[in-house]
């Protein structure tokens, strides 16, 4: 009877060892699991994080934040690994979304589908400067503000509607598009770091692109004045621009954007006011 009473409390002393000697990482989660909808969340020190094997970037205080793109459904994998060997694994679902139609005529048809030599190298060229602007990482904390809509004015354009443009199929509508006055205020959604400053990009005109930390960044498009400079550090609030109609546009407004990194955002979620916890659905312990 003794033994086996001793087999009993030796493993359970050994199960207790190897939870404590097991690091926990704490992780929270708050957001929106749908397409569109960021993320944020805190981890425990030392921890790293990775989205679908792609790396999440955790700042100093270990806060970080990742999103989803318009067409990213379904089971979705969070692993946390520790430079001891443990890693966890955390399943989100992410939900679906039902997207509106619109349809804008009247635009020249060379801003629809570009045909020449010179508009098309300049268009890469734009692209590239855009895509460098969104991969630089930064410890701003701005990420972790609650965002504001950097204008006032009617929603004239919402993220992931379907774009008919001259009555032909185009990419979906990444933005929240506000319709104001030439000349009125633009504000900084979060406090950042500009990474793009530019007058007059072929399709978006006026462009601020604001680097908010964790990977995610603010966009500003078919402004009619930029008045900040690359690495100039902007509070929230602030003043930018202006509204206008350069680049591709039918009207006056402004059609803001989030990222993380390339993946493309909903604005409207991240100035909600409800920030709802997230529980994973499933929790597996690799090792």
């Amino acid at each position: 009877m003794w033994l086996r009473q001793r087999f009993v409390l030796c493993s359970l002393l050994l199960l207790a060892f190897t939870a404590a000697a097991s690091p926990d990482p704490h992780l929270s989660l708050w957001g929106h699991l749908v397409p569109g909808g960021m993320v944020r969340g805190t981890v425990a020190p030392k921890w790293q994080l990775f989205l679908d094997e792609k790396p999440v970037v955790v700042n100093r205080h270990g806060r970080f934040a990742f999103g989803f793109g318009r067409d990213q459904t379904g089971a979705h994998w969070l692993d946390a690994k520790h430079p001891s060997g443990t890693h966890f694994r955390f399943k989100l679902i992410v939900n679906k979304r039902q997207f509106a139609i619109q349809r804008i005529d009247g635009l020249p048809p060379q801003q629809v589908t570009p045909t020449a030599p010179e508009i098309l190298r300049r268009i890469r060229a734009e692209a590239k400067r855009v895509h460098e602007a969104r991969t630089i990482v930064s410890q701003s904390e701005g990420f972790w503000q609650q965002f504001i809509r950097p204008a006032e004015g009617k929603i004239s354009g919402v993220y992931g509607s379907q774009r008919i443009l001259n009555g032909e199929p185009k990419r979906p509508h990444f933005g929240e598009d506000i319709a104001a006055p030439v000349g009125q205020p633009v504000k900084a959604c979060a406090d950042g770091i500009v990474r793009l400053a530019a007058s007059d990009l072929y399709f978006s005109g006026g462009t601020i692109i604001i680097d908010h930390g964790a990977g995610i960044s603010s966009s500003y498009l078919h402004l009619s004045e930029v008045l900040v400079k690359v690495g100039q550090k902007v509070r929230q609030g602030e003043q930018i621009g202006r509204v206008g109609q350069t680049g591709r546009a039918t009207g006056p407004h402004l059609d803001w954007r989030l990222n993380w990194f390339d993946v493309r955002l909903d604005p409207r979620l991240a100035v909600a006011p409800d920030w709802p916890p997230i529980q994973p659905v499933e929790v597996i312990h690799v090792q």
